[in-house]
């Protein structure tokens, strides 16, 4: 993660400490559960983030996604649309980037494999506490970092696209 991820979780969290959450959750497991994963099967966990021990309970998870196809209709009225990759979303609970990979560890798909990641709190839905806009911009670029993390991990060419920071101006 980042330095503006790091901050973006304090945002979120309300915490600067997390917990480990396994060794199955790393950005190269997720990118090698990506490339080996059955083309049929197109989405999987690749990280989740824990408060620590002893401090008020807090579950993010992130997860990837192949997608095939393009958006079709606008997103949810809660979500932000910014300038970022193919489709970046953010709202006060949740974010997602999604960008285009090309490269030669996805040899075995398609010319471009156009991947998803996506940023939520888990548990029970809650609505989200404090400063709205601040909540989005620290989704985003919790989003952005993982993205970027996974794009560089897959050796996308140009780093799918993706900017060396999060750009949390809507689109």
């Amino acid at each position: 993660m980042s330095a503006d991820a790091s901050q973006a979780l304090k945002v979120i969290t309300g915490e600067s400490g997390f917990e480990r959450s396994g060794k199955e959750y790393t950005v190269p497991r997720a990118a090698e559960d990506l490339i080996t994963s059955d083309p049929r099967i197109a989405r999987g966990d690749a990280c989740r983030v824990y408060t620590p021990i002893g401090t008020p309970e807090f579950e993010l998870r992130i997860t990837w996604r192949r997608i095939v196809g393009t958006l079709k209709g606008a997103p949810a009225p809660k979500f932000t649309v910014l300038r970022m990759g193919e489709l970046a979303l953010a709202a006060a609970d949740s974010a997602s980037v999604q960008f285009a990979c090309r490269s030669d560890k996805l040899s075995g798909m398609a010319s471009d494999v156009h991947i998803r990641i996506s940023v939520e709190r888990g548990g029970m839905p809650k609505p989200p506490e404090g400063d709205v806009e601040a909540l989005k911009d620290a989704y985003a670029t919790v989003a952005h970092s993982y993205s970027l993390a996974m794009a560089k991990e897959l050796g996308c060419q140009k780093n799918g696209g993706l900017p060396d920071k999060a750009v949390l101006d809507p689109a």
